[in-house]
């Protein structure tokens, strides 16, 4: 009796650990090697067999080693989070006056209840997908263990886009609250965006799918559509109803395009009226009219560099037998097709991005008017390359037909057959066609030689190479809607060949044929502007010595002179930090450019009616509730009163909200006290060896005598 009455006291106090002084396999072999006689005996009913049981018990339990174990815990504080939403949305209306009279009031009252510790967590719109709440939730508590975490208070307008959808993706088990910031019957016009493509083809048009939603109307809302900052299309909407918008594609790269609706009166804000997408351009399948004359090595190094490109379409034609050619050669047994004169160069001409004569002659295959047709699509907007051989020096020369109106240069007779180096002029330098080309930053640049040129005389446009006495080699022009290269040299293939350690040429031909087909990237004059971040950068390419400022309008309205630095030849850059997030305007009063910083269409504004509906269900869940601090604008806010309860499953009323007292504590230190060792030991064991002799003597003294 007392040895049970003491292990009842140890088990208040602590509790008992044991560690039996034999292994496993011995104490259990020695146990069951005393305790099965033993019940043998208390089954056969002998006498004393109880008492031998206990005695039996208390001698397993002395080797068991048992010891008590007392830990000395000291209480922690309950944690309870205080979630503030600073998010854009919480800038509207009186929402920031309302969050910080709401957060000093509650941190009062919390500050008023013993045992709690209060975490203030910060939300901030710096990401693409709203109001992240719970993630900051999570992330403010993740230090802390779940069952010290008394709860949650959420102060926020309700729009929240990270709710989880069970108590157990929130990460603990206590109540969560939510003081809802706004007015019952707000008003707010915005676009919502249902399908918006992100690249289409240029020329072609584009489906936008949108929505305009102004709750509580239903008159028509007058819109306005902008391609690149020009307006392209107006008229007005229906609330509610879905508009499908045809966009052109105008160019490639970046359209920028605008769609917003007028304003309403005492709406929100006028922010989520506009929304902002860019549509990149692309070109489907460039189409490339190489037309070779006399067959040179040079021949195979344009097909080689054409086709390479996944992006161009070829259509390749070489003229090997001129009309005039007589041999006696029967018709069906040549192998040749003839050369579709009217079909390339009058009914499909226009289907070409670009026309290529790489050494051609005039050799009366077509004729004056379908040069003329050329000269036509050139200056609409088509373009022509040129590649000369020895051929282009003669009386067959292509400066001899209508071409002649093309031309950037003409031949003065000459022809170069040495070896010379090809060289950047200062233009070429700062030209994208040729500007970094590998080798050209040395000098003599870094590349192998040619052997052949076409000497010409005076020449229009912009010679950004040079070859043999720093005559013109390469040379660009613009014509009206279209462009005009003219390559005075048909020996590029030598670098193909790694002639005296070749070059550069399919960087150099490919970027030529990219800037006669308009490629946004190749242009000589443009701005271009790109957000990273909360950085807007700002790239000025020019021909020119030097740039002026550049004039950033910003969402607001109000305009900045941001001066560029040289960062290449022909290439001016700056980097601002405008802050405001929204559409930037860049120009130089020629040129402008637009770039969006920040999301295209922000989440965080995209719905800024403040709302108790998105919340309930998860405060719910909790135990906990959610509820505006003040129904109407003219109402003072209603902060109800705060508790600490323990283990109730409903954790809010009428006029208060409670939070759970965790009654969380922390071990301080650990102490242990052998049972079985000293003379305490001793005692309990001889008490045990004792109570079973006495119990057996007893019995046997009741046994009636025969």
């Amino acid at each position: 009796m007392f040895l049970l009455c003491l292990i009842d006291w140890g088990v208040k106090m602590g509790s008992i650990i044991w560690s039996p002084v034999l292994s496993p396999f011995w104490f259990s072999l020695l146990g069951l090697g005393i305790i099965i006689p033993i019940i043998f005996m208390i089954i056969t009913r002998q006498r004393g067999a109880f008492f031998r049981l206990i005695a039996a018990l208390g001698l397993l339990a002395a080797l068991g080693n048992p010891s008590f174990e007392f830990e000395k815990r000291e209480p922690l504080k309950d944690v309870v989070a205080l979630v503030v939403d600073h998010t854009g949305s919480q800038t509207l209306s009186t929402r920031s006056e309302q969050t910080d009279k709401a957060v000093e009031a509650v941190k009062k009252k919390l500050a008023a209840l013993p045992n709690i510790d209060i975490r203030i967590i910060d939300v901030t719109d710096t990401n693409e997908d709203g109001t992240l709440a719970f993630h900051a939730l999570q992330r403010g508590l993740s230090d802390i263990a779940p069952e010290r975490i008394g709860g949650a208070l959420l102060i926020t307008d309700g729009q929240v886009d990270d709710i989880p959808k069970s108590i157990e993706a929130l990460g603990f088990h206590a109540p969560v609250h939510a003081l809802i910031t706004g007015y019952e019957g707000e008003r707010d016009r915005r676009i919502e965006l249902i399908d918006t493509p992100q690249f289409g083809l240029v020329g072609k048009d584009q489906q936008i799918r949108l929505r305009i939603t102004d709750p509580g109307s239903s008159a028509p809302i007058p819109v306005t559509v902008k391609r690149d900052g020009q307006p392209i299309a107006s008229g007005t909407a229906v609330p509610g109803k879905l508009i499908t918008l045809p966009i052109h594609i105008d160019h490639g790269g970046p359209n920028l395009i605008e769609i917003e609706a007028e304003p309403a009166a005492s709406e929100l804000t006028p922010i989520n009226n506009k929304a902002v997408l860019n549509i990149e351009g692309i070109r489907d399948r460039l189409k490339v009219l190489l037309v070779s004359g006399i067959p040179h090595p040079g021949e195979r190094t344009w097909r080689n560099t054409l086709k390479s490109d996944a992006n161009v379409d070829l259509v390749h034609f070489t003229i090997l037998r001129p009309p005039e050619k007589q041999d006696g050669t029967p018709v069906n047994e040549l192998s040749l097709i003839a050369f579709p004169t009217r079909e390339l160069f009058e009914t499909k001409i226009t289907d070409f991005d670009l026309i290529i004569f790489d050494r051609y002659a005039d050799l009366a295959i077509l004729p004056p008017a379908y040069f003329g047709n050329i000269v036509r699509y050139v200056r609409d907007g088509g373009a022509l390359l040129i590649a000369a051989g020895p051929e282009f020096a003669g009386s067959e020369s292509p400066a001899e037909t209508p071409l002649r109106a093309l031309l950037p240069a003409f031949p003065d007779g000459d022809i170069i057959e040495h070896p010379f180096l090809p060289r950047l002029t200062d233009a070429g330098k700062r030209h994208p066609v040729t500007r970094d080309l590998s080798g050209s930053a040395n000098e003599p640049p870094q590349w192998g030689e040619w052997t052949r040129q076409i000497s010409t005389g005076n020449f229009s446009g912009t010679a950004i190479m040079s070859g043999d006495a720093d005559k013109p080699l390469l040379i660009l022009r613009h014509e009206n809607k279209g462009r005009v290269a003219l390559l005075l040299s048909d020996h590029a293939w030598l670098w193909a060949r790694n002639f005296r350690g070749g070059g550069p040429h399919l960087d150099l031909l490919r970027r030529l044929g990219h800037w006669l087909m308009k490629e946004p990237q190749l242009e000589e004059e443009a701005i271009r502007a790109t957000a990273q971040g909360t950085r807007l950068i700002i790239e000025r390419q020019t021909m020119a010595d030097s740039v002026g400022p550049m004039n950033v309008t910003g969402p607001n309205g109000q305009t900045q002179s941001v001066t560029l630095q040289q960062t290449k030849p022909g290439l001016w850059r700056a980097e601002v930090n405008p802050g405001a997030l929204g559409l930037y305007r860049i120009s130089d009063g020629s040129l402008t450019a637009f770039a969006n910083l920040g999301p295209t269409n922000p989440r965080e504004f995209q719905n800024v009616l403040s709302t108790p509906e998105k919340l309930a269900a998860i405060t719910a869940a909790t135990g906990g509730s959610v509820r505006r601090l003040a129904h109407h604008q003219e109402d003072s806010l209603s902060i109800p009163s705060i508790l600490s309860l323990n283990g109730n499953v409903r954790y809010a009323g009428n006029d208060f909200i409670a939070f759970r007292n965790t009654g969380s504590s922390t071990i301080l230190g650990l102490s242990l006290w052998p049972i079985f060792i000293g003379v305490t030991g001793l005692a309990l064991l001889m008490a045990s060896l004792l109570t079973g002799w006495l119990g057996e003597s007893i019995s046997v003294r009741r046994q009636p005598k025969l």
